[in-house]
């Protein structure tokens, strides 16, 4: 398993871009707008860890970063809904999965497209799960299983 980025939203791009990389120092990596859904992510590097992001690039998914949310539509999230989720990229998502399962961890979001899930930590944290290269083929009980509660 390896660390990915952790999700923050933000009310105001501009302002948060401002604070993470004009003071504190972090430098942006990638940038996806999606005009259809109306978000924009911004991913981010400390300084220090820039290399390993450029060579986490060349073995899949590039980390370790924070990723900003900037959701279009303005939406309160209340304190405790601003934090988002760790994410981790894993080996087999179904194997990791069916473990959690089996150790009694609900699966928020099933791995349906062999590529992502959700799952909660006892303090209800999201983490999302990501399929280390492509996508697995999709399968049962997954492909059929409905979302579960919040992520």
């Amino acid at each position: 398993m390896r660390f990915l980025h952790t999700m923050l939203r933000v009310r105001d791009l501009d302002a948060a871009l401002d604070f993470y990389v004009n003071k504190l120092g972090l430098k942006e990596t990638r940038r996806r707008v999606d005009d259809k859904n109306r978000y924009t992510l911004v991913f981010l590097v400390g300084p220090d860890d820039e290399a390993l992001v450029e060579g986490s690039k060349k073995n899949g998914r590039p980390g370790p970063e924070i990723e900003l949310t900037y959701n279009w539509n303005t939406e309160d999230y209340g304190e405790a809904r601003y934090f988002g989720h760790l994410a981790f990229e894993v080996e087999d998502i179904y194997a990791t999965c069916d473990k959690l399962m089996k150790a009694g961890v609900t699966i928020n979001r099933p791995p349906r497209d062999g590529v992502m899930a959700f799952v909660r930590s006892p303090d209800k944290h999201s983490i999302e799960l990501l399929q280390k290269g492509a996508a697995l083929p999709p399968q049962e009980p997954w492909k059929s299983m409905a979302n579960t509660g919040h992520w």
